[in-house]
């Protein structure tokens, strides 16, 4: 009886355990970001900071970090929304793992993968060397990855995931090429040099294209947009963290920061208007299209997310300021309303279509309020920070003219629309899907946030503060901006009027156009950039499986694989590279005859290998070549290396013998027998030509190359004593290449193995 109460008392220990971790792991991320958004809070009231560390100073790469005002914004905003996500994430996950049948415990690596992701982020804010830049770039694509593919049992969550990788970590290769293209036109990784030193000029444009069509991506612009509808089969708190404040946000961070080497550009600065106002357009129309929460979310942060965009276009320190100021809006609002649909979407029991829920307000009174404040923000109704927001946006708008003004106001209406379509169908209305009371854990993180951007409706001062030192961190001068309520009939005032009273007549018509926008909603699948995208990726996939029929088919096919595309880079690498002083042709002089010699019985003797049919015959002609580079070694005056060479030589040509020995011989006279036909042949001689000719010019150029104005020998040479060996060779071996050294010995000795455990068993 003892050891059965025993059991039992273990068991239950072992259940609470598994109730409490997760729990606690929600607690120490939030904890985290707590600690993370005070010390940066802190640290940018007292002045910010500076790390300068060097990297790898032969490459002039260094770990640079300022907490600047751009820095500041970006990171404070991953770090504050973080605590809200986190907060939130402590009560959603647990449900959302027992709705998916999952251990408790795998809401482990989802915090883990969160708190890596907020670290990226800021990381990236606050970076200040375009190699490092690219880093976390790439590790936010990275983390977005396992985080969208959170439900690596569903099919719909791994094709997401590879959406979202493919379009946002292809596309970052981009931003590494720009740097370095930056880098060898102006000598420096640095971005505030890069930015003392940038003059217009073709490497500059293509730079600046290349950074752009990375930021483009990753902010889900279009033509990418397609990859974030995608994105929200990811659990709620994911959706609200990465896909409004965090991974979206970090393509116009990236354009916010190397905004000194896009603005010198005019035609890249067009480019951003032009894509910025389609992407508003076309995401706000699609999200009118939608009926399910969260995929009305994605496609209105597509749409916001243009606004920004377009900001960074329209240039100068309306444009840069404003931009910052639309990032933290949006950032807040959006994660509040991310929050409201997983909320709502838990407490209807699973159902997300806005045609099934309504009326949602009489059981959740306090979600209703806070996503209101959140949709007013958005929709810039006065008394919340988004007011200023679209104030600041009809301002750079005006100053480029009145068709850019038209537009603007055109997607600020589109905006209008949709925000309230999607509040109201949710809120309002007949009940028709009855909602179970809400956790605080639920409703509070929403709430806080729509705190937020009330305060920041009526005390603007510390957000307008913020984004001015934003701006100016963009564009390296005073951006100073006006956000106040000015009761007059200023241009920006009457705009905004105009927008509300637009928005309310597209409200109207939204219904009788229902049809329409679900055929154009319709339409973007069939013939849009993600039908592109699938077709191309399919295509990759069946080319793919070709190449490696062809190349597994026999040793030639795979030897040519690896050869002849190496071979082609090689050639095309030198047919490009400037030849002065790269191919020299030196004279031959008596002295030299014995070398040539040498190496003409080398190549002799590589030629006369395609000749025989006996293997016996083939072993000991390819041994020929071998031995007559150990006698060019010496002729070269390194004996130790002819030797080496020898020993070497002897043991394959031992090698083969004994393998041909235990090969059986009806085998080897079959084989000796064959007779290729005439195409394999031609195949083969052309595959033969084009790689000697790569190793040709790569040996040509090396041995063209004057010496180094500060060669490594001397200093090897130097540090053999400190090595304690009695010559530089053993020093680079045993020493400076050890790893080196251990890993060739260990292919070796595995090798071994297998051929003495291969000629054991054939012996057996």
């Amino acid at each position: 009886m003892p050891s059965t109460i025993s059991l039992r008392t273990s068991l239950g220990l072992a259940r609470q355990t598994e109730r409490i971790l997760p729990r606690f792991d929600g607690l120490l991320a939030l904890a985290a970001a707590v600690i993370v958004f005070a010390a940066l809070l802190a640290s940018w009231l007292t002045g910010g900071f500076t790390i300068d560390l060097p990297w790898a100073p032969s490459l002039d790469l260094r770990l640079a970090f300022t907490l600047d005002g751009l820095g500041a914004l970006y990171a404070l905003l991953a770090s504050g929304v973080g605590i809200a996500v986190f907060a939130y994430s402590i009560r959603y996950l647990p449900l959302h793992l027992e709705h998916m049948k999952r251990p408790l415990r795998d809401g482990r690596s989802f915090y883990a993968l969160l708190v890596l992701f907020m670290v990226s982020m800021i990381g990236l804010a606050t970076a200040q060397d375009l190699v490092v830049i690219f880093v976390c770039f790439d590790l936010t694509a990275v983390c977005s990855y396992f985080l969208i593919g959170f439900e690596r049992s569903e099919a719909e969550a791994r094709w997401a995931a590879l959406m979202a990788l493919v379009v946002t970590g292809a596309t970052a290769v981009l931003l590494l090429l720009a740097a370095v293209l930056l880098y060898a036109e102006l000598g420096t990784f640095s971005v505030p040099e890069l930015a003392a030193r940038a003059q217009p000029g073709p490497t500059l444009t293509v730079a600046g294209v290349l950074i752009a069509v990375a930021a483009l991506a990753k902010s889900a612009q279009v033509p990418f947009h397609f990859w974030l509808r995608r994105a929200m089969v990811a659990p709620t708190p994911i959706s609200a963290y990465l896909h409004s404040a965090a991974m979206v946000a970090a393509g116009v961070l990236v354009l916010g920061r190397l905004y000194p080497l896009l603005a010198p550009t005019q035609a890249v600065l067009d480019g951003l208007v032009v894509v910025g106002f389609a992407s508003a357009l076309v995401g706000g129309t699609l999200s009118l299209a939608e009926d399910r929460l969260k995929p009305i979310l994605a496609y209105s942060t597509v749409s916001q997310y243009g606004y920004v965009v377009a900001l960074y276009g329209l240039g100068g320190a309306a444009g840069a300021t404003a931009a910052a100021f639309y990032v933290l809006m949006h950032g807040v609002a959006k994660s509040a309303l991310f929050l409201t649909a997983g909320a709502v979407t838990e407490a209807a029991g699973g159902e997300d279509s806005l045609r099934r829920l309504g009326g949602l307000w009489r059981s959740m009174p306090v979600l209703a309020g806070a996503s209101l404040v959140a949709v007013a923000a958005i929709a810039a109704l006065p008394l919340t920070l988004g007011f200023f927001a679209d104030e600041l946006f009809f301002k750079a708008a005006l100053a480029r003219g009145p068709i850019l003004t038209v537009v603007a106001v055109a997607v600020a209406t589109l905006t209008f629309v949709y925000m309230f379509r999607f509040w109201s169908r949710l809120f309002l209305g007949p009940a028709r899907a009855e909602g179970t009371p809400l956790a605080p854990g639920l409703v509070v993180p929403p709430a806080l946030l729509a705190l937020v951007l009330l305060v920041g409706g009526v005390a603007v001062g510390p957000f307008e503060q913020l984004a001015e030192a934003a701006g100016r961190s963009s564009i390296g001068a005073p951006a100073p901006v006006e956000a106040a309520y000015h009761l007059d009939l200023r241009a920006t005032n009457l705009l905004a009027l105009g927008t509300f009273a637009l928005g309310g007549v597209g409200l109207w018509l939204e219904p009788r156009l229902r049809p329409a926008l679900e055929a154009v909603g319709g339409l973007g699948a069939r013939l849009g950039p993600e039908r592109l995208y699938t077709y191309g990726l399919r295509g990759l996939n069946r080319l793919s499986d070709r190449v490696h029929d062809v190349e597994v088919r026999d040793l030639r096919s795979r030897v040519a694989a690896v050869l002849l595309p190496g071979a082609g880079l090689l050639l095309l690498g030198a047919l490009v590279t400037p030849w002065e002083g790269r191919y020299r042709v030196g004279a031959v002089s008596l002295d030299d005859l014995g070398l040539v010699a040498g190496l003409l019985g080398a190549a002799a003797a590589a030629v006369a290998t395609t000749r025989p049919k006996e293997h016996l015959g083939l072993a000991l002609t390819l041994s020929g070549t071998g031995f007559a580079l150990a006698a060019v070694y010496a002729l070269l005056g390194a004996p130790d290396v002819a030797l080496v060479a020898v020993l070497v030589e002897i043991t394959l040509s031992l090698l083969f013998f004994v393998t041909l020995a235990r090969l059986p011989a009806g085998v080897l006279r079959r084989e000796a027998g064959l007779r290729l036909p005439l195409g394999r042949r031609v195949r083969d001689t052309l595959f033969a030509t084009v790689a000697g000719l790569s190793a040709f010019f790569v040996v040509w150029s090396v041995t063209s190359t004057p010496k180094p104005s500060n060669p490594v020998a001397p200093e090897l040479i130097a540090r053999t004593d400190d090595a304690h060996a009695k010559d530089v060779v053993t020093a680079i071996l045993a020493d400076f290449r050890a790893l080196d050294t251990l890993g060739e010995i260990t292919v070796l000795a595995a090798g071994l193995v297998a051929l003495t455990t291969l000629l054991r068993l054939r012996s057996a």
